[in-house]
Formats: structure tokens, sequence, C-alpha cells
């Protein structure tokens, strides 16, 4: 038995996630015998290690082949078991739409933030962290936008406090930004092309909207319709112990 393993995954089980440049996280990011071994005890238990390169966090969540026992467990299939309303899924869709997906951009094209957009060089760089890349989304202009689908002021503020609490996202007074969670929980290459071209495609026709970085010197501690909204439910995740 590996200790390591064991206190890497006691860790994540007891904080939710751990930040890539964790000590034990680097280790099983780049260590293939550590991770197996790390997957295997994970696999043991129904759950596995979640990670990818544009996040700066690793999680863990329920196994694929796992989540019909437990969310189909009361012949109603569960569409999260973080408690998340039809609405509140479709906001957490909608803030990874316009966060996540302006991000992995920014990431992919090696441009930090507040890079100039013209610059040449810019691939040459290494690939920013998401700190680094990540943008701020204004809460007026989300009411404005996505209010009257979304149930009002009211729902919207009620299924932010519901976000920023399970780690999907962080209010920093007006602005909004990314969580931990926010790049992990969901599939990308599922969900990219659906929302770019299905039911937020009016939303990215539009000129793009006002760049707001929000700089990180510490670490922190979507869809409109029904079908998308049940149909883009997160990675099902094991919540921590409070």
């Amino acid at each position: 038995m590996n200790d390591d393993s064991q206190i890497l995954i006691a860790r994540l089980l007891t904080h939710q996630t751990l930040r890539r440049d964790d000590k034990l996280v680097k280790r099983v990011l780049s260590d293939e015998l550590f991770r197996a071994e790390v997957d295997a005890r994970l696999l043991a238990t129904g759950l596995k290690l979640l990670d990818n390169v544009y996040a700066d966090h690793v999680t863990i969540a329920l196994h694929r082949a796992i989540e019909p026992k437990i969310f189909g467990a009361r012949d109603v299939w569960q569409n999260n078991n973080f408690g998340l309303s039809r609405d509140g899924v479709a906001l957490l869709v909608v803030l990874w739409a316009q966060i996540i997906l302006p991000k992995r951009e920014r990431q992919e094209t090696h441009q930090h933030a507040d890079d100039d957009q013209n610059d040449m060089f810019g691939v040459e760089k290494p690939l920013p962290r998401a700190e680094d890349t990540s943008i701020g989304i204004a809460y007026k202009a989300l009411l404005a936008d996505f209010g009257d689908k979304l149930g009002k002021k009211t729902r919207l503020d009620m299924n932010l406090g519901i976000l920023a609490k399970l780690g999907f996202i962080e209010r920093r007074g007006d602005i909004i930004v990314e969580g931990p969670l926010l790049d992990l929980m969901m599939d990308t290459d599922q969900l990219k092309e659906r929302i770019i071209n299905g039911a937020l495609a009016d939303v990215f026709k539009r000129s793009p909207a006002q760049i707001i970085p929000v700089p990180r010197s510490a670490p922190p501690i979507a869809a409109n319709d029904d079908e998308v909204a049940d149909d883009a439910a997160p990675d099902s995740e094991l919540p921590a112990e409070d």
C-alpha cells in the first residue's frame, strides 16, 4: 500500500479540489505508476480522478460505469447530485459557455487575459494557467441577458449562491469569475459545438463582450432551453464533508 496515494485520495475527499501545483497532484499527473495506483484505488470505490490541462485544479467524480446505479436508483434519472434545479443547471451552462470557452481559446493561442490580441509571438509562450487567462462576467450583464429566462433576479441570485457554494464560481463584487470546478465538471468535447451552434448561438453571434481580466494573487479557497439543461448536467462529483 502506497501511503502517498492514500493521502492524496483522502485530501481530495476532504478538500474537494487540489491545485495542479500541489506536490502530490504534480506527481499523480506525471508518474504513470503512481497514477495507476491512484486510479485503481478510486475505481474500487466507483470514483475517478478528473483533470485537464486547461484547469488549475483536480477533483474526483463518480465513474461513468457506476452512474446508472446511483442516478437511476429511484426509477427517474437524476441529472446531478449537487441539488441543482433545471434553471440552476441552465445557469451553470451559460456561465461555463461565457467564461470557459473564451478562456480555452486564449489558452490554445497562448494569450493572457490582458495580452495584446495582435501578439504574433504568443503561440511560442508556455500554455498559460487558467488564473492568467480567465475573465470575469458582469452580474448586471448576466441579469440583463438571461434574467427573464432563468427565473428573474430572485432565482438567479439564489442559483448563483448555490454555484458559488459548490465551487463552480466565485463572486467578486459585481463580477462573477471561474471557480475550481467550472472547467473540470463539464464535458467540453461533448458540449462545445452544441452550445455555440445550438442553444446559445444567438449569444455567440453578438459582438464580443468587454473582457474583464481578473488577476489572482492567491488561489481561490449555458443553456436557455430545457433540453440542453438536461443534457449538459455536470459530471457527478462526490461532495466534500463539511
